[in-house]
């Protein structure tokens, strides 16, 4: 004898994921059970993400830089490009530098709110960009290295945050889920500017005016020269490394991620798989 279902089956236009942003990201959030718990836990949680953006930042580009097939989207501006290198990049080159504060500001964005429709409408065009669309200079990376460098982000984000010494662990669980349930739906928004499904809805779909990246809807939403994002609040003394502030700034406490800091004092690199390790103590 058949059971019934706990919930009746829900039905998903199929059109609608290929031609509505709205409801695909809807979709995605029901499918991940991404809810109110998940943005308390990112909002409560902000502070300990950014504390470790330089750290990644840093760990991103040195793996970006391990490897020529992604050194040369800094040269070619195309990692499909097989041609001859005419300089080869490290980590203090003009170029890395720049991006880096892209790479800091975007990770900053992801610390702000994603009730709000306008954090994954940026999230896809972060996505679309790294296909070419709606830049100067076409950008296109391939999504083999797209995939990889998610997963670098979230296994670094992932060990800092279960080694914190003074987080509960539930409340650690509760980060760390919620912020891969944002890195795998930023998956999809990449996907979807790369893969054929669906393209019987969107072929020759306009996108109107491409706005040009850290910009959205007229509004500069990242600013790439201070690494901060549009909405949040740098002005009052912070930490500087976790941006912590008021009664959490480091005269009133111990910022919980002291012993990660912007020269990389605690990156060890080891077999090839770079590591961030907290020493210190924290809230």
């Amino acid at each position: 004898m058949s059971t019934s279902r706990a919930r009746p089956m829900q039905h998903v236009d199929r059109k609608s994921l290929y031609t509505s942003l709205e409801a695909r990201v809807r979709y995605l959030h029901s499918f991940l059970d991404f809810g109110v718990s998940d943005i308390e836990a990112l909002k409560s949680g902000s502070k300990y993400i950014q504390a470790l953006i330089p750290a990644v930042v840093n760990i991103v580009y040195k793996k970006l830089l391990q490897y020529d097939i992604t050194a040369r989207a800094f040269t070619t501006r195309s990692t499909a490009f097989e041609g001859p290198m005419d300089e080869s990049p490290d980590e203090d080159s003009p170029q890395i530098l720049h991006r880096k504060m892209f790479l800091k500001a975007y990770l900053k964005k992801l610390c702000s709110d994603p009730a709000k429709m306008e954090f994954w409408e940026y999230l896809d065009k972060v996505g679309m960009m790294h296909t070419g669309i709606g830049r100067t200079h076409p950008l296109h990376i391939e999504y083999i290295h797209i995939g990889a460098g998610l997963a670098v982000i979230q296994d670094v984000l992932t060990e800092a945050i279960l080694s914190h010494p003074r987080l509960h662990l539930q409340r650690k669980i509760a980060i760390v889920k919620a912020l891969g349930k944002v890195i795998w739906i930023q998956n999809d928004l990449f996907t979807k500017w790369y893969v054929h499904d669906g393209e019987e809805f969107t072929d020759g779909m306009d996108f109107g005016e491409i706005e040009k990246e850290g910009w959205l809807h007229g509004k500069k939403v990242l600013n790439e020269e201070d690494g901060t994002s549009e909405g949040s609040d740098d002005t009052a003394t912070a930490c500087p490394v976790s941006g912590q502030k008021g009664k959490d700034s480091p005269t009133a406490g111990v910022c919980p991620f002291t012993g990660i800091s912007s020269d990389m004092k605690n990156l060890k690199v080891q077999d090839n798989k770079p590591k961030v390790e907290v020493t210190a103590t924290g809230q």
